[in-house]
């Protein structure tokens, strides 16, 4: 019998009825070789300013990526132990091999998702890999990618060029001296953006059990002794700043809700004491982080920071992972959401000042076009986030690009994020997106809604006219 061949179709995701495919096929062909800006995503700087081989097949492949230990977790039933989880976790070659196995040996339960369609395009087109993940290929396949990795065109920066990114942001700590960053800076064989991204999530947080360390911490990266709101606001804009200065366009914000209700100077302060000394309630602790969110905003339309917001996620749902392996691998769930009052004091306020850029991302795709799509259509700061996490696969992608679009979207969506440390699937996740666009595009061109050079346009604008736009890639180096 001969052996199940790999493939990749050049059609896949671009539209059934073949008039449409044919005005598709257009439309991708003048954007698949664009560049990639990816402003939102989770590549460790050191990978590039360091520019070390990757160790092996399953800690750049598998580890990383949620979607994949979600699924071998939930069906298969591997602990993420197996998998080198969390990451960072040293695997043993022994180790890493037969968790790469395990992988390969459930590729059946892939089959449909996102998931899928990720590794096959990771496989043919970065590895060039034709043999069908299974138990019979596994040592196979991993014996092939381990190889790839020992060659000069395999390293990171080698990928990153090959991959035609232009410009990557990464995620930090807002007391991170950033020197991974300053080392791509100074070197001169390095001419592309890696941009930082300033995320405070857990310095708003007052319920957390080390905030009163993370606090202090805070004031000593600003160099401010944090004894009220005030000298916390301060450090705050100082270490937003610093940022700014070493390249970032944008702070990241990812809460369980979405309000941001102002507390009176006075409240503030009694809060922020309160929870200096551990007695802060937890209602408390919600109302004096929205009231910081809020002021994150007002430092964002001084500092010229574009502000992202993730909200409507439990996460760390299941206990019992969380205290065995930490947070975010993978055990988060998608809840509701509401935005129109929720955002209201920050809109109302802030929405259609000069240069202030809102993004908001959200797992609950009901309030695209009830919340987010009439919100954006008024508030010339507010921008609609890209399907985000368990919604960016293909369907969700067009049922999010019919949500908005009637709304004037197209002008105010974020362009696709591909919010990922699994740095070979990048290209595969935007590539993906370009082809759901493009169908979507080509529908609108073929029900004689748009002309197709106007669908032309419109599908480069998406992948470059607008991320640049709404996450100010052009402003580089230019302080407020």
């Amino acid at each position: 019998m001969t052996p199940a061949t790999l493939s990749i179709h050049p059609d896949r995701l671009l539209p059934a009825d073949p008039t449409t495919r044919a005005v598709a096929r257009e439309l991708y062909a003048a954007v698949k070789d664009l560049p990639i800006i990816s402003p939102h995503g989770h590549v460790p700087v050191e990978w590039l300013s360091e520019d070390r081989p990757f160790q092996d097949p399953t800690s750049l492949l598998l580890t990383p990526d949620h979607y994949t230990n979600r699924l071998l977790h939930g069906i298969a039933g591997i602990e993420l132990s197996q998998l080198g989880v969390p990451v960072g976790t040293p695997l043993s070659p022994t180790r890493a091999r037969e968790a790469f196995r395990q992988f390969c040996t459930h590729w059946p339960i892939f089959r449909g998702t996102q998931v899928a369609y990720w590794f096959a395009s990771q496989f043919v087109e970065v590895f060039g890999i034709t043999a069908v993940p299974s138990a019979e290929t596994a040592d196979l396949i991993y014996d092939h990618i381990a190889a790839c990795l020992e060659r000069p065109e395999y390293r990171p920066r080698a990928l990153y060029e090959r991959f035609n990114i232009e410009a990557l942001a990464t995620t930090d700590d807002p007391c991170d001296d950033l020197h991974g960053h300053d080392r791509l800076a100074d070197d001169p064989s390095w001419t592309s953006r890696v941009m930082p991204t300033f995320r405070p999530d857990r310095y708003l947080e007052p319920a957390r059990a080390d905030w009163v360390q993370l606090t202090q911490r805070l004031g000593e990266s600003a160099g401010i002794e944090i004894t009220g709101y005030a000298e916390h606001l301060e450090a705050m804009r100082r270490r937003r700043q610093y940022f700014r200065e070493h390249g970032a366009v944008s702070s990241d914000h990812s809460h369980r809700d979405a309000r941001c209700e102002r507390l009176d100077e006075g409240t503030a302060e009694i809060l922020f004491r309160r929870a200096l000394g551990g007695v802060i309630t937890t209602d408390e602790a919600d109302a004096l982080r929205r009231h910081m969110v809020n002021d994150q905003a007002r430092l964002a339309v001084e500092d010229g920071l574009v502000m992202t917001l993730h909200p409507a996620v439990f996460r760390n749902h299941d206990t019992a992972t969380l205290e065995r392996y930490g947070a975010d691998v993978g055990g988060d769930v998608p809840i509701a959401v509401e935005f129109a009052n929720a955002l209201h004091p920050i809109l109302d306020t802030y929405g259609n000042a000069d240069g202030f850029h809102l993004v908001v991302f959200t797992m609950d795709e009901t309030v695209f076009s009830r919340e987010l799509a009439p919100l954006a259509g008024w508030y010339r700061g507010l921008f609609i986030g890209a399907p985000w996490w368990f919604i960016d696969e293909n369907d969700a992608m067009m049922r999010h690009r019919r949500a908005v679009t009637g709304y004037g979207s197209l002008r105010k969506g974020s362009g696709f994020i591909d919010d990922t440390r699994a740095f070979c699937s990048i290209p595969a996740r935007h590539d993906a997106a370009r082809r759901v666009d493009c169908a979507f595009l080509a529908g609108l061109v073929t029900e004689h809604r748009l002309e197709e050079a106007e669908a032309l346009e419109t599908a480069i604008d998406l992948v470059t006219t607008q991320p640049r736009h709404v996450f100010k890639l052009d402003q580089q180096g230019e302080l407020p």
